[in-house]
């Protein structure tokens, strides 16, 4: 967890973006390190833990991190939390809550209530186009014999 502290403010003081850092941690090595990078990279998904699971997924050749665990200086956002769970990481750590994060600006607790509503109750409207031909698409996959699940 110190080390994601320590990126999060070296990372933050250097410009890169805001105060966040993570590790990713397999058995006693860390296999990927993460910092916020969303004004650097002009990039709205390069948070810390986003980086993180990139760098550790490149590090082991791998879309799954299981067996990995998360130390990260901040409760992750919607975003990251389903990238944790995609990535197959087994444990999350945190420093920060989503609260005190609110409390300098960065308000993803918003995030947690608006994905917790009906479509149709969310402020981005969201709208269903083109189901048939998509679902063709899914057909394809589910006959595709070479296809790698994940």
């Amino acid at each position: 967890m110190r080390r994601a502290i320590s990126l999060s403010r070296e990372k933050m003081n250097a410009g890169a973006g805001g105060p966040f850092g993570a590790v990713i941690v397999k058995g006693d090595r860390i296999i990927g390190e993460g910092w916020n990078r969303v004004t650097s990279a002009n990039d709205p998904t390069a948070h810390a833990e986003v980086t993180a699971i990139r760098a550790a997924c490149t590090a082991e050749n791998d879309f799954s991190l299981d067996g990995c665990d998360i130390y990260t200086s901040c409760e992750p956002c919607p975003m990251c939390l389903a990238a944790i769970y995609w990535a197959r990481i087994g444990r999350i750590y945190y420093a920060n809550t989503r609260k005190d994060a609110a409390a300098i600006g960065f308000d993803d607790d918003f995030l947690y209530r608006e994905v917790a509503l009906p479509l149709e109750k969310r402020e981005k409207q969201t709208l269903r186009l083109l189901s048939g031909e998509a679902l063709e698409v899914f057909g394809e996959w589910e006959k595709k014999a070479d296809k790698i699940r994940y």
